[in-house]
């Protein structure tokens, strides 16, 4: 059994599968290196996800992926476990016992430097979006970053003080244009499925279009269409370069040219 958004990975499991488990994953990481500002931010956002029937993704590691482990079955959350070694190494139960899963790619592998890259490769593509609470330059959570990225997942970054080395990597993230800044729950506004069948981005998927055209084509009032695409522009779904619209990538790059 696999996750449909694990293509061909073969992936060891314990606990009870769960398809449902795998319909709306985010995926939260961040530094071993936990201070109180990212306690308390996992302690706002987490709760808030299990509300809005996310299941929470992490990597198993102390420091931010094992509270965010904790927070999350604290809450009456489920969580999926992705490890960085084999499956018969690990002995924790908890997540099983919550109704979570432990995931891996190996069955018998010790912790290496080489393993844990593999498993942020699976953890950004189980995550239909990814959120970074925090990271310093080098930290691994960047390349779970950078490969969800790639495959074109939302990312959010927590903002932190320039004066923090572990919120290097996710103001840099912010500035890079990788992710949008997490701030005031705006997670909770991009909803996975609600605009995915939206009439104006629909109608913009191929080509830019101002405004009245759009409100033109669809019938309807253009301050009507101005409210929603001030929304679209909001959740960073939609773009204005120079009076139209154009549709955004989730990835942070313009589909159309």
């Amino acid at each position: 059994m696999n996750p449909k958004q694990l293509g061909k990975f073969k992936l060891y499991y314990r606990g009870e599968w769960d398809d449902s488990l795998f319909d709306k994953c985010m995926t939260i990481v961040g530094s071993r290196r936990m201070t109180d500002y990212g306690r308390r931010v996992i302690e706002k956002i987490v709760p808030q996800l299990v509300q809005d029937g996310w299941t929470i993704v992490s990597g198993f590691m102390y420091g931010v992926d094992k509270y965010v482990h904790q927070t999350c079955i604290e809450c009456g959350g489920k969580t999926i476990a992705v490890l960085g070694w084999g499956i018969d190494q690990e002995t924790d139960t908890k997540i099983i016992d919550s109704g979570g899963l432990l995931l891996s790619l190996w069955k018998d592998q010790k912790g290496t430097l080489w393993t844990f890259p593999a498993r942020d490769r699976v953890m950004a593509a189980l995550g239909h979006e990814l959120i970074v609470v925090e990271a310093g330059q080098k930290s691994g959570s960047l390349i779970t970053a950078e490969m969800a990225y790639k495959l074109k997942k939302p990312i959010w970054a927590v903002p932190g003080p320039i004066t923090s080395s572990v919120s290097a990597g996710t103001n840099q993230l912010i500035a890079d244009g990788k992710a949008r800044m997490l701030t005031n729950f705006q997670f909770s506004i991009y909803n996975l499925q609600s605009n995915s069948n939206d009439p104006i981005l629909k109608l913009i998927e191929n080509q830019g279009l101002d405004a009245s055209e759009i409100a033109r084509r669809l019938g309807r009032s253009a301050s009507d269409i101005g409210s929603e695409l001030t929304m679209l522009m909001l959740k960073g779904e939609v773009e204005d370069r120079e009076g139209k619209y154009y549709l955004r990538d989730t990835g942070g790059n313009e589909r159309n040219m």
